[in-house]
């Protein structure tokens, strides 16, 4: 079991949700090496643990991400390749691997992932929120891509994210060329946000969705988040082939036979994975 010592790592059995929280408060959850590590190996955890069927990430205090940690970026290096400016451009590039590491991790992830937004999210927080499948926020939640404003290139993955989840092409260029914020109500506006709650019901709502979802068909739905992202790629016709795929596993699994006899016996189903 490994023991973190930048994230919180939370799995309720009861209810099948993992609770992944960003703890570095002081520095509004600002991602250094070592967090971007710690989120992809606790991910990568939740995703391998067969009782976790939901996924959770959130930030500790008044931020969700402020993006990376400006420390780093001013050139601090440990020796070993992680310096973001050290001075080696292929050194740089190759330290890009621990965000690929954490943000494919994250999209990869076969159980649903809900990031609650607590706060700001900036940069590559923005980015981590974006590799999510689903959003919450309050009106304190505020989205920026701020590289432009330090003159950086989107490295985790922005240019692909965005205009995927904002919905625009012309939104996500906005975005990436101005440094400009995102306000929570046009966030929830363009669907970028799921859901737009008062502060204090921010929790409720989103465990009520993650709730939702951990009852429902975990074939099922681990299918539809697999095809959701492949299918951005595919034409129509080799999406329809690989749905008719899909379609014959659920037909023939256990979960199927149990959902048609709770819409039978007009009760809620118990999925058991099978």
């Amino acid at each position: 079991m490994p023991d973190y010592e930048l994230i919180l790592y939370e799995a309720e059995r009861d209810s099948s949700i993992t609770r992944i929280t960003l703890n570095r408060p002081d520095r509004l959850n600002a991602l250094n090496d070592q967090m971007q590590v710690e989120i992809a190996d606790a991910v990568a955890r939740a995703d391998a643990d067969p009782d976790t069927r939901v996924v959770i990430i959130t930030g500790a205090g008044r931020a969700f991400c402020a993006g990376g940690d400006m420390n780093q970026l001013g050139g601090s290096s440990n020796g070993n390749g992680s310096g973001w400016t050290s001075g080696n451009a292929d050194q740089v590039r190759r330290s890009f691997k621990l965000a690929q590491d954490m943000i494919l991790g994250v999209q990869r992830c076969e159980k649903p992932v809900i990031a609650m937004v607590n706060g700001v999210a900036t940069g590559a927080g923005l980015d981590l929120a974006c590799a999510c499948d689903i959003r919450t926020g309050t009106p304190r939640s505020r989205f920026m891509s701020a590289y432009v404003r330090i003159g950086l290139f989107p490295g985790f993955g922005g240019t692909w994210l965005y205009p995927r989840t904002m919905g625009s092409l012309g939104r996500a260029a906005e975005m990436l060329f101005t440094g400009d914020f995102l306000e929570a109500e046009d966030a929830y506006r363009l669907g970028f946000l799921n859901r737009l709650v008062a502060e204090d019901e921010l929790e409720e709502a989103t465990l009520a969705i993650a709730e939702r979802i951990a009852a429902g068909p975990p074939i099922a739905i681990r299918l539809s988040k697999l095809m959701l992202y492949k299918g951005l790629e595919f034409d129509l016709e080799t999406a329809m082939k690989m749905a008719a795929a899909g379609e014959t596993i659920t037909l023939t699994s256990q979960d199927h036979v149990e959902g048609v006899e709770a819409f039978r016996q007009k009760r809620a189903a118990e999925y058991r994975d099978s």
